[in-house]
Formats: structure tokens, sequence, C-alpha cells
């Protein structure tokens, strides 16, 4: 169903409609805001994982 979805041709596709409905001032600030979303959930993730490591260790 999702075979070819991130497909050269839709990225720009989905770039063009980002850039109509945000305007070409916003994106980079948008752009920001997910990579320091996207930075922060990784970091929740590994110290839960690294919580349940120690967990494990000290049983």
């Amino acid at each position: 169903m999702f075979d070819g979805l991130l497909q050269p041709m839709h990225l720009l596709l989905i770039l063009g409609i980002a850039v109509l409905v945000f305007g070409p001032k916003r994106l980079p600030e948008l752009g920001k805001g997910l990579g320091a979303s996207i930075r922060g959930f990784k970091e929740g993730l590994q110290e839960s994982h690294d919580a349940d490591d120690d967990l494990t260790k000290t049983k």
C-alpha cells in the first residue's frame, strides 16, 4: 500500500505544499522545531532504556 511513498517527486510536492501553507519565512523555524522535538524524543527514549537497564542490573 505504501510502496514507493517517499519518491523524490512526492517529497517535492509535499515541500511545495508546505511552502504554500506556511510561507518561506516560517519554514526554517518549523524545521528547527521539528528537529528539536525529534532530538528530545530520542533522548527521552535513551533515558528510559538506560533506566530499564539499571533496574535489570540491580536485580
